[in-house]
């Protein structure tokens, strides 16, 4: 039996190698515009603008458009019909919007019928934003306490919550990592759909998690007397092929929407699907291991308690 779990040093020192960098690049933001992303105007207000064509219009090539002239921050989608597109930007005044549409009307070849245009206030605010925070918290204990009720008859069910916690965490910073490195190399900014990303992310996450510690738990009474550690790494290896199979069917629909999805939507799936991969990798290589190392009091895990334990050999199959 090939054991995954012995080799679970290098697997901190890799994730560790993964989030550290964004992380540096969210402090060099924070020192220097003093935010860890750049913000899209759901954050920081802006203009909404609503225009009709005579032809319709994809909204990637507005956003091109858009691009072309500076402004890189608009967000632009159809509504109603392919003929009318609503833009959100920054704020423009009126002779940055009247420059803006005889530029529209020379590339495009047609003038549009201007139905609206307004000055809004930002849609995810600070207060938002900080709501968002505290309900990830307050999630986190939720899942805490139920993985602690449904691993009660487990030894230490504590660690089972608190290392599904923890590989959470890990793949918040990984997304969050990504999303910053993309914004620093590609002016990527944070809108609602990076909220609605990691939100999408830490579900996929603990659902993965847990389908793992169930098959601990299971082997665990079928095999009473069997050193954790060969316990883990066997149901690791029983539930390895069904984590990837489902993780792998839908990575392959955000890529079909990364290359035919459209400019508008790129942003969000492609944290998703890092957010999803790094899932993936935690559920595998991050939860179980920090079971087995907090049995066996590795490191920090020493401090909480635990019987030590020598690392046992490898079981045969």
């Amino acid at each position: 039996m090939y054991d995954i779990i012995q080799h679970r040093r290098w697997y901190y020192i890799f994730s560790t190698l993964v989030i550290i960098p964004g992380l540096a690049i969210m402090i060099y933001s924070m020192v220097t515009i003093g935010t860890p992303f750049r913000l899209a105007i759901d954050f920081t207000g802006g203009s909404l603008w609503e225009l009709r064509f005579e032809r319709p219009i994809p909204p990637g090539d507005m956003v091109s458009f858009f691009q072309s002239q500076g402004i890189n921050d608009a967000n632009v989608h159809t509504i109603g019909d392919e003929y009318t597109l609503v833009i959100r930007t920054k704020p423009l005044s009126p002779e940055e919007k009247q420059t803006l549409l005889q530029a529209m009307e020379a590339h495009f070849g047609q003038k549009p019928e201007e139905l609206q245009f307004r000055a809004v206030g930002p849609t995810v605010g600070k207060e938002v934003t900080r709501t968002a925070f505290i309900a990830v918290v307050l999630a986190s204990f939720v899942i805490l306490g139920f993985i602690i009720w449904a691993f009660r008859q487990v030894d230490h069910p504590f660690r089972y919550g608190v290392s599904a916690i923890i590989a959470m965490i890990h793949d918040i910073l990984v997304a969050s990592a990504f999303f910053s490195l993309m914004g620093f190399l590609s002016g990527w900014e944070v809108d609602a759909l990076f909220l609605t990303a990691l939100l999408t992310v830490i579900g996929f996450s603990v659902q993965d998690t847990i389908v793992v510690f169930d098959r601990i738990r299971e082997n665990s009474r079928r095999r009473k007397g069997e050193p954790f550690e060969v316990l883990a790494n066997r149901s690791l290896l029983e539930t390895m092929q069904r984590s990837i199979a489902t993780q792998i069917n839908a990575m392959f629909v955000m890529i079909a929407l990364l290359l035919f999805g459209g400019v508008t939507i790129r942003q969000f799936i492609a944290t998703m699907f890092v957010g999803m991969l790094s899932g993936t990798y935690s559920s595998i290589f991050i939860a179980t291991p920090l079971l087995v190392s907090w049995n066996n009091r590795e490191g920090i895990f020493g401090w909480f308690g635990g019987k030590k334990k020598v690392r046992a050999k490898n079981a045969s199959a």
